[in-house]
């Protein structure tokens, strides 16, 4: 069947457009499936977690401290072992019969030696106890670690993401600014066309709009570095792009600061760290005092040590044999007492970090909490100035406009407003930052 060259074409481009359609439905669902989404700061502390930091760091000692319990808890149980020797001894030069040996320490000639041995130690000293109570106390201080360690991995990584909205805050209103200041470059550059106003009033209208461009490279210059600084702590890298919510979305909500008391320092986990510090110290004390006192360990061994291996002889010196050790302690040049002091002084300086560090978390909570509450009253108080500050602005262009107002009194009206704005984003950020010290630096 021969086609036509009409009927070629005409195939060619219904094949053609639907191949078009094909690749324009693609893209737009391919957009539609991959949109740019905000992230959230509770997102970002749970990308945070996931990376290698302090907070990794801490669960791996949590995990180290927790191979410490088990071992110590192993000592308590006896060790079997099996182990087998053979022993070559050369016979005596002047011997009077062959099986004379040279080591005199030696049972024979040659000594084959096969058996189980189950030996252990019997804790009349308290030192094996006082191993497994400090592991046990190592263990809950490196879990409070890691708890700790937490929530001050948390506290850093919302302080970045906050400083970062307020740089896109800041970059964001220095964009309206310039746009602002170009406009009534504009207005100024007709006026004085039609020589209405003064020369010298353009060029204030310029160096204006010049300013605004010197604040706008300012801010794209922070919050460059605010990204960065986020990206520390998400382990990210420059190609996953970063969106942070807006800071005017994270007003304060009602009663939200009452929820924290500083009752709740007391259960904070970095107290609870130095407390089982502490502990383990008073258990360090007891083995030093442990090494000191008589020890007593044990060893059954069953199997056979013969000097041929053959049927006969091997029944003959097969057998048992206990053996208990009993150690007396006399004299190690004053070590174990060395050691017992140095136990007792880590006792004191680990009280004694407590009680600095209990302070200290005190002071930083209501230090954070002075910070939220005044950061509400700067909030309530540069909205109110934002309203009187926009309308002031919007009422000296128009006078200005109109021939009623020098052109100083618009940019002071610019100046203001740039400062209302600024005080607001600055005091979200503040207030969130400081939330979150408080959420951190109390127990839940």
């Amino acid at each position: 069947m021969k086609l036509s060259t009409r009927s070629i074409h005409q195939s060619g481009k219904n094949c053609l457009f639907i191949i078009l359609f094909c690749l324009v439905i693609g893209v737009v669902f391919g957009e539609v499936a991959t949109p740019s989404a905000v992230l959230s700061p509770e997102d970002a502390v749970q990308m945070a977690l996931t990376q290698a930091s302090v907070y990794q760091q801490a669960r791996f000692n949590e995990k180290i401290a927790a191979e410490d319990l088990k071992q110590a808890r192993a000592a308590f149980l006896p060790r079997v072992a099996a182990p087998v020797s053979v022993i070559s001894n050369s016979a005596a030069h002047n011997g009077e019969t062959p099986d004379q040996v040279s080591f005199i320490g030696a049972n024979a000639l040659h000594d084959y030696q096969g058996c189980v041995t189950i030996s252990g130690e019997i804790d009349i000293a308290g030192r094996l106890r006082a191993t497994l109570s400090r592991a046990r106390a190592l263990l809950k201080a490196a879990k409070a670690g890691t708890e700790a360690a937490r929530r001050a991995f948390v506290e850093a990584t919302q302080e970045a993401y906050f400083n970062l909205a307020l740089a896109v805050a800041k970059r964001q209103f220095a964009e309206q600014n310039l746009a602002s200041a170009k406009e009534f470059e504009h207005i100024t550059q007709l006026l004085f066309g039609g020589r209405e106003i003064a020369e010298v009033d353009l060029e204030r209208a310029r160096l204006q709009g010049r300013t605004r461009v010197d604040e706008l490279e300012q801010s794209r210059a922070a919050e460059a570095a605010a990204v960065e600084g986020l990206r520390v702590f998400l382990g990210t890298d420059s190609t996953f792009p970063i969106q942070v919510k807006d800071l005017l979305s994270c007003l304060p909500n009602e009663g939200e600061i009452a929820s924290f008391s500083a009752d709740s320092i007391a259960r904070h986990p970095e107290l609870a760290r130095l407390e089982a510090e502490r502990i383990a110290a008073g258990q360090d004390l007891r083995i030093a005092r442990a090494d000191r006192r008589p020890q007593l360990s044990y060893a059954v061994s069953g199997g056979a040590e013969t000097d041929a291996l053959n049927q006969a002889s091997i029944k003959e010196h097969t057998g048992t044999l206990t053996t208990v050790n009993f150690s007396l302690p006399i004299f190690d040049g004053s070590m174990t007492k060395s050691k017992e002091r140095q136990a007792r002084l880590r006792l004191q300086a680990a009280a004694s970090v407590q009680s600095q560090t209990r302070r200290e978390l005190s002071q930083q909570f209501f230090t954070a909490r002075s910070q939220v509450l005044s950061a509400r009253e700067r909030i309530l108080n540069a909205q109110n100035g934002l309203v009187d500050a926009e309308k002031n602005y919007r009422v000296s262009i128009a006078r200005y406009k109109a021939g009623e107002a020098p052109v100083l009194e618009v940019t002071d009206a610019q100046s203001t407003l740039t400062a209302q704005k600024m005080a607001l984003f600055q005091a979200i950020a503040d207030y969130q930052v400081g939330l979150a010290r408080l959420k951190q630096g109390t127990a839940p």
